[in-house]
């Protein structure tokens, strides 16, 4: 059956944050995704899903053109476990993207490769942190 636990070590397991964040940049991006708000906003919903993350809610907004370029477009999507934010520079062929989940059953890294498969940047760079509070030690 294992050992008794005692209960402020119960309390510290009950209260344990799992954060996971996954962030990065797409560079060299085709002109035809930089733009396309409905394309980034599906992109968005299907690597919710595929990380096993739950969308609450949507905000997207297509930015006025810039020096000539056509806009840039921003998807933000609050999800259960915390959130997804996509965005775009067009002048400068350039793509942001920030995924933060808490919980042990969602997987932000597998939503980032969807975006990479479906994009094809010609360069990337992500970044993942641990943000939970499990791995703290006093």
């Amino acid at each position: 059956m294992g050992r008794p636990v005692k209960s402020e070590e119960l309390q510290k397991q009950i209260n344990a944050v799992v954060g996971k964040h996954v962030y990065g940049n797409m560079y060299g991006i085709s002109e035809r995704y930089m733009t396309d708000i409905d394309f980034l906003t599906k992109l968005v919903i299907d690597s919710a899903r595929a990380g096993n993350m739950h969308i609450i809610e949507l905000i997207t907004k297509k930015f006025p053109k810039y020096n000539e370029f056509e806009g840039g477009v921003s998807v933000i999507a609050l999800i259960q476990e915390s959130h997804i934010a996509l965005h775009t520079w067009p002048e400068s062929s350039y793509l942001t993207i920030d995924i933060y989940s808490c919980g042990s059953r969602s997987d932000p890294d597998i939503a980032c490769r969807l975006m990479l498969d479906r994009i094809k940047p010609k360069k990337h760079r992500f970044y993942t942190a641990d943000r939970g509070s499990a791995t703290v030690r006093e």
